[in-house]
């Protein structure tokens, strides 16, 4: 192993180090509360180590949802390439992966909905904003191709499939960022899975055309 490479190891090394001890701050504290030093302090590094890393804590955040969009895509993915489905069993299939996609990390997916619908995006760095971007766009395009396969063979009612993955995601990402809310209301109410299956319910029946 080269000096080089041996040096790109490490700085991956500190990073994975850091990321993992902002998930256990953010978890305790939550993102509002959370602070460099906080993360610094769980990761026994300087605070001025954190920033050779990353430059706010909205940008390690968002490298925690990275993950959740990686894994989106690989379970959207793999949807598709199940060539033996029929459009409405992979419309189940699709629903299925999204009930995994929350289970994957609950607390950052709700946090990373929150990110996405304010302007802390604009404090990203490019790099980081494009790997976003890419993930988010490659996992909408696959939901689009399950829609736009069901459209063909007339199965799903004739909607453009770019917007059905629209309102789709939506349905999704609303949902979860409703429930999130009143449960910090009342923390014994949690209906989300249970809301989820209703609004996926209502969803299919309204692009089938099998179903008056």
């Amino acid at each position: 192993m080269g000096i080089q490479e041996r040096k790109e190891r490490e700085k991956e090394r500190r990073r994975q180090q850091i990321i993992v001890a902002a998930k256990r701050v953010f978890s305790e504290k939550g993102f509002s509360k959370s602070t460099m030093e906080d993360i610094a302090t769980e990761a026994e590094l300087s605070p001025g180590t954190l920033y050779l890393y990353f430059k706010n804590k909205e940008e390690l955040y968002a490298s925690l949802s990275l993950r959740i969009l990686q894994y989106l895509h690989i379970r959207v993915e793999h949807v598709n390439k199940e060539a033996d489905l029929t459009p409405v069993q992979k419309l189940d299939k699709l629903m299925e992966a999204m009930y995994d996609v929350y289970d994957f990390d609950p607390l950052i997916i709700i946090t990373m909905f929150h990110l996405q619908s304010s302007e802390t995006l604009k404090n990203l760095s490019p790099r980081l904003m494009t790997q976003i971007e890419e993930l988010s766009r490659k996992s909408l395009g696959d939901i689009s191709k399950i829609f736009k396969e069901g459209i063909e063979k007339g199965v799903f009612i004739e909607k453009h499939p770019v917007a059905l993955s629209d309102v789709f995601w939506s349905l999704f990402s609303g949902i979860i960022l409703w429930e999130a809310s009143k449960k910090i209301v009342n923390e014994d109410k949690d209906y989300l899975k249970k809301t989820l299956a209703i609004a996926f319910e209502i969803f299919s029946r309204g692009i089938r055309k099998d179903i008056p």
